[in-house]
Protein backbone atom coordinates (compact mmCIF):
# COMPACT_ATOMS: atom_id res chain seq x y z
CA UNK A 1 0.00 0.00 0.00
CA UNK A 2 1.39 3.43 -0.87
CA UNK A 3 2.60 5.34 2.17
CA UNK A 4 0.44 8.36 1.32
CA UNK A 5 -2.69 6.20 1.37
CA UNK A 6 -1.74 4.59 4.66
CA UNK A 7 -1.04 8.02 6.18
CA UNK A 8 -4.38 9.31 4.87
CA UNK A 9 -6.30 6.35 6.28
CA UNK A 10 -4.69 6.67 9.71
CA UNK A 11 -5.35 10.43 9.83
CA UNK A 12 -8.94 10.30 8.57
CA UNK A 13 -9.83 7.47 10.93
CA UNK A 14 -8.46 9.33 13.96
CA UNK A 15 -10.38 12.45 12.91
CA UNK A 16 -13.55 10.46 12.23
CA UNK A 17 -13.45 8.76 15.62
CA UNK A 18 -12.82 12.11 17.34
CA UNK A 19 -15.76 13.78 15.57
CA UNK A 20 -18.08 10.88 16.41
CA UNK A 21 -16.92 11.01 20.06
CA UNK A 22 -17.41 14.79 20.14
CA UNK A 23 -20.93 14.41 18.75
CA UNK A 24 -21.73 11.67 21.26
CA UNK A 25 -20.60 13.92 24.12
CA UNK A 26 -22.61 16.83 22.68
CA UNK A 27 -25.71 14.62 22.49
CA UNK A 28 -25.67 14.38 26.28
CA UNK A 29 -25.38 18.14 26.88
CA UNK A 30 -28.59 20.16 26.49
CA UNK A 31 -28.15 22.91 23.93
CA UNK A 32 -24.71 21.72 22.80
CA UNK A 33 -23.84 22.11 19.15
CA UNK A 34 -24.08 18.79 17.29
CA UNK A 35 -22.25 17.55 14.21
CA UNK A 36 -24.41 17.23 11.10
CA UNK A 37 -25.18 13.67 10.08
CA UNK A 38 -24.02 14.53 6.58
CA UNK A 39 -20.60 15.44 8.00
CA UNK A 40 -20.35 12.10 9.80
CA UNK A 41 -21.26 10.26 6.59
CA UNK A 42 -18.73 12.26 4.55
CA UNK A 43 -15.96 11.44 7.01
CA UNK A 44 -16.84 7.77 6.77
CA UNK A 45 -16.90 7.81 2.96
CA UNK A 46 -13.65 9.80 2.88
CA UNK A 47 -11.92 6.79 4.38
CA UNK A 48 -12.80 6.99 8.07
CA UNK A 49 -14.59 3.66 7.98
CA UNK A 50 -12.63 2.02 10.81
CA UNK A 51 -12.87 5.06 13.07
CA UNK A 52 -16.59 5.29 12.39
CA UNK A 53 -17.15 1.60 13.17
CA UNK A 54 -15.15 1.82 16.38
CA UNK A 55 -17.13 4.86 17.54
CA UNK A 56 -20.37 3.35 16.27
CA UNK A 57 -19.89 0.20 18.34
CA UNK A 58 -17.73 1.28 21.30
CA UNK A 59 -19.63 4.51 21.95
CA UNK A 60 -22.97 3.13 20.74
CA UNK A 61 -23.40 6.32 18.78
CA UNK A 62 -26.04 6.44 16.04
CA UNK A 63 -26.75 2.70 16.33
CA UNK A 64 -30.51 3.28 16.27
CA UNK A 65 -30.35 5.09 12.96
CA UNK A 66 -30.85 2.74 10.02
CA UNK A 67 -29.30 5.28 7.68
CA UNK A 68 -26.02 5.01 9.58
CA UNK A 69 -26.00 1.21 9.32
CA UNK A 70 -26.50 1.54 5.57
CA UNK A 71 -23.89 4.29 5.16
CA UNK A 72 -21.35 2.40 7.26
CA UNK A 73 -21.90 -0.80 5.29
CA UNK A 74 -21.68 0.97 1.92
CA UNK A 75 -18.52 2.85 2.88
CA UNK A 76 -16.97 -0.35 4.22
CA UNK A 77 -17.59 -2.18 0.94
CA UNK A 78 -16.29 0.79 -1.04
CA UNK A 79 -13.07 1.14 0.95
CA UNK A 80 -12.46 -2.60 1.20
CA UNK A 81 -12.69 -2.80 -2.59
CA UNK A 82 -10.42 0.20 -3.03
CA UNK A 83 -7.76 -1.14 -0.67
CA UNK A 84 -7.85 -4.57 -2.32
CA UNK A 85 -7.52 -2.95 -5.76
CA UNK A 86 -4.55 -0.86 -4.61
CA UNK A 87 -2.85 -3.85 -3.01
CA UNK A 88 -3.25 -5.92 -6.18
CA UNK A 89 -1.63 -3.13 -8.16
Amino acid sequence: MPSWLLLWLVAINVVTFAVYAWDKAASKRPGARRTRERTLWLLCFAGGVAGAWIAFIALRHKTRHGSFWMAQAAATVLWAGLVVAVLRG
